[in-house]
């Protein structure tokens, strides 16, 4: 059976000068204007270095993105993840043609929208409705296709008491209310969105899943959808491509994408081992991993399955027994949730070789993402070894239905609690 592509992208690249603004020196464009009209390549790239933002690096060139090629199914919902830095917003921006690439091409067939930050394409000093004509116009609609989806579209939005202000004058998340209401009732072939449902609130997070879910399943357009919520890119997604320092390192299904993703670096981000670095006369750090019950630490760790955290230490002192680890729990904002220690004597280290492990409950934590701070405690006092963030993991939420609440409930743990009831 033929597939039926409706958008293709080849050997996309990106360059950017950085500590600068433009394409460089005039020198540079004089050399890039005397290689152009001798025929020969663009010298500049043949240089530049992988976008890793961690590193210093020695070129003053780096590449946001580099060779990334994809096609697209019609009717596709792909999910495109990664790290911050990773270079998915700039790849979404070339897709839209809101920046052009430095190398490759991208042929699509029919309208793509775009939403790739609050207030994309608004003019401030306009009105919703103005910009909703506006919006279309740039779409290629006519005034007459716009006026049949206005109702829907201020209905969608929630905006209807402001539909004839100003703009500038909304909310951020009124701004994104709108602006997704007018890309997805527009009916572009394409609709390109980019981690701006994060700004909304719960009740628009599961209007907008719910929208999505409609365009792509009942109508048959494409979405290309970029989120950190791994739970909204499972329940919405087919596909997932995961982007690594600018280059494609994971093309396939949301499943195995979510779980390399999760895996991070290409290295198994649930499991660390060390070196010489967590090494003291009184101790050797060797591993930490985590896991859910009866999982691998390849898998996704899911939060309706009790989580097992596992750390092996050898202690090196054979007189003084009287050390401990404990571990503090912070969430993704850097907030202090409780701390955690095997300070009892029934779980003290011992000479040698020791593999603690300590299990969560299942549905104990939240979906989110969590950061774990290590303290080597000797004589219950004297915290001899101390590395924040020693450790992180992700929580996703993998058993909710298609179309449900996508938000999460207060809070960062959901402990289960023993109930009763008498009937009379």
């Amino acid at each position: 059976m033929k597939k039926d592509i409706i958008l293709k992208v080849e050997n996309i690249s990106k360059q950017y000068r950085l500590g600068q603004v433009g394409t460089g020196t005039l020198s540079h464009d004089l050399n890039r204007w005397w290689h152009e009209i001798r025929g020969k390549e663009n010298p500049y790239l043949k240089i530049g270095e992988t976008n890793d933002r961690s590193t210093k690096g020695t070129s003053e060139y780096v590449w946001a993105i580099q060779d990334i090629n994809f096609e697209v199914e019609r009717g596709e919902v792909l999910g495109i993840i990664g790290k911050n830095g990773a270079g998915k917003s700039t790849l979404l921006k070339i897709l839209s043609k809101v920046t052009a690439p430095t190398t490759g091409s991208i042929k699509s067939r029919g309208r793509i929208a775009s939403l790739l930050e609050v207030g994309t394409g608004f003019h401030g000093e306009m009105t919703g409705r103005e910009n909703i004509f506006l919006n279309g116009a740039i779409l290629g609609m006519t005034k007459k296709e716009i006026a049949s989806k206005l109702d829907e579209i201020i209905d969608f939005s929630g905006c209807e008491r402001y539909i004839d202000t100003p703009v500038k004058r909304y909310s951020s998340g009124m701004t994104v209310r709108l602006a997704f209401a007018v890309a997805a009732f527009l009916e572009p072939e394409i609709l390109v969105i980019d981690e701006v449902l994060a700004v909304g609130d719960a009740e628009f997070q599961k209007k907008a899943i719910g929208k999505m879910q409609d365009i792509s399943k009942g109508q048959g357009r494409t979405v290309l959808f970029v989120s950190h919520n791994m739970a909204a890119v499972k329940s919405l997604c087919h596909r997932g491509i995961v982007l690594e320092n600018g280059k494609v390192k994971f093309d396939g299904n949301i499943e195995h994408a979510v779980s390399y993703y999760l895996s991070g670096d290409s290295e198994i981000v649930n499991q660390k081992i060390f070196g010489s670095d967590h090494e003291t006369e009184e101790f050797k750090l060797e591993k930490i991993s985590i896991n859910s019950q009866g999982k691998t630490i390849y898998d996704p760790l899911s939060e309706n399955n009790a989580i097992e955290l596992n750390t092996t230490i050898i202690l090196k002192d054979q007189l003084n027994k009287n050390y401990h680890l404990t571990y503090h729990l912070y969430n993704e904002m850097g907030e202090a949730l409780f701390s955690f220690s095997n300070g009892n004597e029934e779980y003290a280290l011992n000479y040698g070789k020791n593999e603690l492990v300590c299990i969560f409950p299942a549905s104990f934590f939240q979906s989110g993402q969590y950061f774990l701070s290590l303290f080597f405690v000797k004589d219950r006092r004297e915290a001899i070894f101390i590395e924040n963030d020693i450790m992180s993991f992700t929580i996703v939420d993998g058993s909710r239905d298609l179309g449900v609440y996508m938000g999460r409930e207060p809070g960062y743990i959901k402990p289960k609690f023993e109930w009763t009831i008498k009937n009379n």
